[in-house]
């Protein structure tokens, strides 16, 4: 079976992350970013809603000297993932694939999980969008997106080796999970 690792798997994401006994570590795996704006379509792929830069080169990330390009964001609500047992109202995915095809974290994934707050920019820049797709399998376009207005600016996060949170389930991929905040009528 092509997905067995969803059910076998021992690295499989989405996990709950606990800050008891978490190790602060400097400087490991900072994220060094350099995103473009650059065209997208939003895509409503009946499990979630992803969006995919089209057409150009979207940016990178810097992770200890490995690039990874972005390849698409997704959303997920409520959220996968859970801090200390706490579910959050939004999870977003930003995918990159590694521009080393010889190296072993070909995926490195990082995730926002948002809680209801103050108005979230790139949020708020879709929601027409998405809320007018919401139960409809189709995709648009939607012009020039910025990655940059991915609020994943800061230095605390939680890192970890897991896996895809969807079939295949491919495991080995580098995660690294960080809350946020976003309007109740920014969350899809």
């Amino acid at each position: 079976m092509e997905w067995s690792a969803c059910k076998n798997g021992v690295l499989q994401s989405p996990i709950d992350l606990s800050s008891q006994g978490v190790k602060i570590v400097n400087k490991a795996g900072e994220l060094k970013k350099t995103y473009k704006p650059c065209d997208a379509i939003l895509r409503n792929r009946g499990h979630d809603i992803s969006l995919k830069w089209h057409n150009c080169f979207a940016g990178l990330i810097n992770i200890n000297g490995s690039e990874y390009s972005l390849q698409q964001v997704h959303w997920h609500s409520p959220s996968e993932h859970t801090i200390n047992g706490a579910r959050y109202a939004l999870e977003l995915h930003m995918v990159h694939h590694s521009t080393d095809p010889n190296f072993n974290h070909s995926v490195a994934v990082i995730g926002l999980l948002y809680k209801l707050g103050a108005p979230d920019a790139f949020l708020s820049k879709l929601i027409t969008n998405v809320t007018s797709m919401a139960d409809e399998m189709q995709e648009r376009e939607v012009g020039v997106i910025d990655p940059n207005m991915i609020g994943i600016d800061g230095k605390q996060y939680y890192r970890y080796i897991g896996s895809l949170t969807v079939p295949p389930c491919t495991e080995d991929k580098n995660c690294f999970n960080r809350p946020s905040s976003g309007t109740p009528t920014s969350c899809p």
